[in-house]
């Protein structure tokens, strides 16, 4: 692997990257995979559910709704679970299959791509922009670019409008754009998002990847030589030069690379890939596509440039299964099971009892022991629902307060308790009973939370 530092200078100019465009098989899975990301991005947002946008983050409420599921403040855990999944599943396909990741679905990636393509069309391939930026302020040139950037800035306006209707509920955000209705803070984070895009996806392009993306520094820790990863086969290639077509290059020491420079002409962070595996290559297989179809035209076998693994290029045996990939794919599948069964058999109510803590028991003027209680309920669903509170784990129990309580979606009520038992049918100072809440109308909404009845200490029995 090259090192980055020979490559790189944090304080050199930066060369501006013109690449060439490129179609392919690998070009034709990454074009799918924009279209239904992009696709998915934009339209997510307009879809309805329940009569309300079914994935929306309303801050303000501190409430998310994901189509049928509601999170809370409360379910903030789940959401670090599900951060830690991500991350496990990251390290486990970069471990097999390298920066795939940044190739196919990063959303600088995306983009990016959507930009470059708009470049593509009005500006034309790389040699003809070479041309434009040798003429900079010649009239077509000017012409182009304006063109290139109303397009940019609308494409980016229309990004951060999305992004910000995941928010603030883009059918009304929308409209109130479009007539200058809309409150000072949504305005604002769409102006600062729709610069972000279009600085990040138009100016800063490869330099986010290289100089900010983190992922890119630890990409050496995932890989080892097992990992797919865009490699040149120097064996194969080496050496490099031009030749005939027809001619014994063999005979002469060449190798099948006839040194035309289209990969690195292709690559959209402007790197030779001849040169080793580099921190800058995002995987994305534009030199791949075009190096097979420059063996195709020259009658040589494809695959000079490839996805394959460090071992099988030095003449050894490639591992799928080795022990951190296993250990990785094992610890990713717990964990994503069990997230997947704590989100399915979770129940939109929560019950929560707190002991009252300035006198643990009463003694009433009957001689019963009371202890009093705070039901801390919560409707975590999304409609209004009406609860019934018992309590139990101790016969003879006696329960005053609120037996029924109704919530709206959303709503956090203390309800205020006490339970009173007899002296002589206490079996000890300390006892577990139990509190349960029922949604009416529904069999399986009920929830129950263990506590603790409190009564005198009997002769002979420990604190334990």
């Amino acid at each position: 692997m090259q090192h980055d530092d020979d490559y790189y200078s944090l304080y050199q100019k930066r060369e501006k990257v013109q690449n060439k465009h490129v179609n392919g098989f690998f070009q034709t899975i990454r074009r799918v995979t924009l279209y239904v990301t992009l696709a998915w991005f934009f339209l997510a947002p307009w879809i309805t559910y329940h009569h309300r946008q079914a994935i929306w983050f309303d801050i303000p409420a501190r409430k998310f709704y994901v189509f049928f599921v509601t999170f809370w403040p409360q379910d903030f855990f789940l959401l670090s679970w599900a951060i830690i999944v991500a991350v496990l599943a990251l390290f486990f396909v970069t471990n097999f299959a390298g920066r795939i990741w940044c190739g196919y679905a990063c959303p600088q990636t995306a983009w990016t791509r959507c930009f470059m393509w708009v470049e593509y069309l009005v500006e034309g391939d790389r040699r003809a922009r070479l041309k434009l930026d040798k003429n900079p302020w010649a009239a077509n040139t000017i012409i182009r670019r304006t063109i290139k950037h109303s397009w940019w800035l609308f494409f980016s306006f229309y990004t951060a409008l999305t992004f910000v209707g995941y928010f603030t509920p883009i059918r009304e955000l929308a409209p109130d754009i479009l007539h200058g209705n809309v409150d000072p803070w949504s305005l604002f984070f769409v102006g600062l998002f729709t610069f972000g895009t279009y600085y990040n996806a138009g100016w800063m392009r490869e330099q986010l990847c290289i100089h900010l993306c983190p992922y890119a520094r630890l990409q050496g820790a995932m890989f080892d030589d097992d990992t797919l990863a865009i490699a040149y086969d120097h064996s194969r290639g080496e050496k490099r030069g031009p030749r005939q077509r027809g001619d014994d290059y063999k005979s002469s020491g060449l190798g099948d690379c006839i040194n035309c420079q289209q990969c690195v002409h292709v690559c959209p962070t402007g790197i030779d890939i001849r040169d080793g595996l580099q921190l800058a290559c995002i995987g994305c297989a534009c030199c791949v596509d075009v190096c097979d179809a420059v063996m195709d035209k020259v009658g040589y076998p494809r695959g000079l440039i490839r996805y394959t693994t460090e071992n099988t290029l030095n003449q050894k045996k490639t591992r799928i299964l080795r022990p951190r990939f296993i250990a990785t794919g094992i610890l990713l599948v717990i964990m994503a099971s069990l997230l997947s069964y704590t989100l399915l058999t979770r129940k939109p109510l929560k019950l929560d009892v707190l002991h009252e803590r300035a006198q643990l028991y009463r003694t009433l003027h009957n001689g019963d022991i009371q202890n009093v209680y705070k039901l801390k309920l919560m409707n975590l669903s999304q409609q209004t629902q009406q609860y019934r509170l018992s309590v139990g784990g101790l016969p003879h129990l006696q329960y005053t307060g609120s037996r029924e309580a109704v919530l709206r979606a959303g709503e956090i009520k203390v309800i205020p308790v006490s339970v009173e038992l007899g002296p002589d049918q206490i079996p000890r100072a300390f006892n577990t009973i139990h509190f349960t809440a029922k949604a009416l109308g529904t069999k399986d909404e009920q929830v129950t939370t263990t506590s603790r009845f409190i009564g005198p200490m009997s002769k002979g029995e420990s604190h334990e």
